[in-house]
């Protein structure tokens, strides 16, 4: 099981989020997701928007090509990026690093 897959155009991402971090990025795996760190509180919603904005500029895709598919009220999110524009750098280390296992 990997913490991505491509449905025809979408990435598929399978992540394990950090709010409240002290920096937005990608930082390796958590168990089976991709572990995110992300500024934003986990309260009102706050961190769900703020997953979405940042995913969409990492992406190169407007906020409405994210969508948060499951796990609104936990940590860990599957989020479908529709035809992502580019693929970030932190991330596509991570990618070669597991297509290459």
């Amino acid at each position: 099981m990997s913490y991505y897959r491509w449905q025809n155009d979408d990435l598929i991402l399978q992540l394990h989020l950090q709010p409240k971090a002290k920096t937005d990025d990608f930082c390796g795996l958590h168990g089976e997701s991709l572990k995110v760190r992300i500024k934003a509180p986990p309260v009102d919603g706050k961190a769900n928007a703020y997953l979405t904005k940042f995913m969409a500029k990492a992406f190169g895709v407007s906020k409405s090509k994210v969508v948060i598919e499951s796990g609104e009220l936990s940590r860990e999110k599957r989020v479908r990026i529709i035809s992502p524009v580019k693929i970030p750098e932190g991330l596509s280390k991570e990618l070669a690093i597991q297509e290459a296992d």
